[in-house]
């Protein structure tokens, strides 16, 4: 019996950033030249994102933004000039370690309420996140936040980029068919703003107009008494990873003393285009999925994924709607598009498929390396569809 998700629960910060006032601030820095100028709002306009969320308050519209204003203990990112500070990684971490536990709890609490389950009935916890580092880390604060049994075995994923939720999904899938009695816990929470600096390198300014805050989390598990009384499911048919023949330099993640700075260049999309028909053509083994769930790195990320499988104009339609309202939101945002799919009770994802509330899914990331996770996957209505 394939372990499933029995739900998903998602959580933003509450500052909601528009596209066009980040794009007009970082338009607005000292030192931007008429080059620049048009390199960011060439990158934000063409990101196909209306709104993001932060955790940084004084990024949003008519924030208050002087230290008489600002909460004691919090990071001051920009000035009442409106000019963008520099903060120290030191301090940009900091302020990880402050706001990304409560956001990880979060997610936790609304899957864990989605499952109709205590947090006692955890049995092992793995959380992701690549935008920050501390120990004791988000698995062990999980414990202590929700409540959960000390006894409930932890595993972290640090590091490992937009695709990460995959491979905790694989992680958790592993982990019910050693433990069938196993109830898993999955929470990825990424504060991507947090890093955010003004630059003229394009690549900078492309991670700018596109990343965002967000958390998700998933509870799997293969016991049937909790399959059958949960409403629609997603069941974990299986998995697949392939690194691409390029991209190791094209995206990457490293530590700098202003904030961990984001590889992101212009051939990332064209190398995705150019080989992920080979690499999903290899996962799928002949299987047609009806929906797809595709990370929306970019506008262009989805674009060519499209192109280079063929597919319909409105397969992608809920991976660009999320990016639409949320943005690239990293290892949580595939969570964020399959708790689409899983409430959708078309079972076409809102694409044109042919419906009836069950159908196989198609699952697909992208991580450093360049590395493409892949997921197959089986939509099924719950009891009283």
């Amino acid at each position: 019996m394939p372990a499933s998700i029995l739900s998903i629960g998602t959580a933003v910060p509450p500052t909601r950033l528009p596209q066009e006032h980040v794009r007009d601030l970082f338009t607005a820095q000292p030192g931007v030249d008429r080059l620049t100028s048009r390199l960011i709002h060439a990158a934000f306009d063409a990101a196909a994102i209306d709104t993001r969320h932060t955790v940084l308050a004084e990024l949003g519209e008519g924030a208050a933004r002087t230290s008489a204003d600002r909460a004691p203990g919090t990071l001051p990112v920009i000035g009442a000039d409106g000019v963008l500070h520099a903060p120290t990684t030191a301090a940009r971490n900091a302020e990880y370690v402050r706001l990304a536990p409560p956001l990880f709890a979060e997610a936790a609490r609304a899957a864990l309420a989605g499952a109709a389950l205590e947090p006692a009935a955890i049995t092992h916890v793995v959380t992701v996140s690549c935008t920050g580092l501390f120990a004791p880390g988000p698995d062990y604060r999980l414990i202590r936040d929700l409540g959960l049994a000390p006894t409930a075995e932890r595993f972290h994923l640090g590091f490992v980029g937009c695709a990460a939720a995959m491979p905790a999904l694989r992680l958790a899938d592993a982990l019910c068919a050693a433990q069938p009695d196993a109830v898993v816990l999955v929470v990825c929470a990424e504060l991507c703003t947090l890093h955010f600096r003004p630059s003229p390198d394009p690549e900078q300014i492309v991670a700018a107009s596109v990343f965002a805050d967000g958390a998700a989390a998933a509870i799997v598990s293969a016991r049937a008494d909790l399959r059958d009384r949960a409403g629609a499911r997603l069941d974990l048919e299986r998995f697949g990873t392939t690194v691409t023949d390029d991209g190791e330099r094209d995206m990457a993640w490293t530590i700098g003393d202003h904030g961990f700075e984001m590889t992101l260049t212009a051939e990332v999309p064209r190398i995705i285009g150019r080989e992920i028909r080979a690499a999903v053509g290899a996962f799928l083994a002949g299987d047609t999925p009806a929906v797809w769930a595709v990370h929306p790195g970019g506008r262009s990320v989805l674009d060519r994924v499209e192109a280079g499988l063929a597919l319909p104009a409105d397969a992608l339609a809920a991976s660009r709607a999320v990016l639409r309202t949320h943005g690239n939101m990293s290892s949580a945002t595939i969570l964020f598009i399959l708790a689409e799919l899983l409430a959708d009770e078309t079972g076409t994802g809102g694409g044109s498929g042919t419906g009836g509330g069950s159908a196989s899914i198609a699952a697909l990331a992208f991580g450093p390396g360049l590395t493409v996770e892949s997921a197959l996957l089986t939509r099924r209505p719950g009891p009283a569809s």
